[in-house]
């Protein structure tokens, strides 16, 4: 959880031409344990800032809603001006949340290089990938006590039995894959 947090809470700039929304990946990707595909499909009308939520569409066209906190508040907060700049830069419009700098959809390989070039320069293994922070996320709410059918329900999961992998990965294993 320790190195999870040295990522978040460092510092973008110095290895990101795009911090903000970069910031904001993070957040989503592990502060929701959304799917890295989940996360580029977000839409700007999915979010439901008043409510802290998000629509999320899933695996199979399946939706749910997914709340986030404060800090990936925050990190939107500071992203939305930025991305409002590089559309009207590029004179585009697209109801994509996550964008490139031409302005178009993220894509789910830009995600992971985008993970993985943060991780290198935290100091943590090449391994990590956006499916690392989901799994992070479910490992860490289980070690924080959260129900195993709530934490099924926000990930997404059909069954639980998907859901109880979470259980086997021990913190140690996934401190070694950071």
């Amino acid at each position: 959880m320790e190195e999870m947090n040295s990522v978040l809470d460092g510092a973008m700039p110095e290895i990101a031409a795009f911090p903000e929304r970069d910031r904001l990946m993070l957040e989503l990707l592990y502060g929701c344990g959304i799917r890295n595909s989940e996360l580029v499909g977000i839409n700007l009308d999915h979010i439901h800032v008043r409510n802290e939520i998000i629509l999320i569409r899933g695996k199979g066209s399946k939706e749910r809603y997914v709340p986030f906190g404060g800090a990936a508040q925050s990190a939107l907060a500071a992203y939305l001006p930025v991305r409002r700049q590089v559309l009207a830069e590029q004179k585009k419009t697209t109801p994509a949340l996550l964008i490139n700098a031409r302005g178009g959809r993220l894509t789910t390989r830009s995600v992971g290089r985008i993970i993985k070039r943060i991780a290198v320069a935290r100091g943590l293994s090449p391994d990590v990938h956006p499916h690392t922070l989901r799994h992070a996320f479910g490992t860490h709410m289980l070690e924080e006590g959260a129900d195993l059918r709530a934490i099924q329900e926000l990930l997404g999961h059909e069954r639980l039995s998907t859901t109880q992998r979470y259980t086997q990965l021990s913190t140690k294993h996934l401190l070694s894959v950071y």
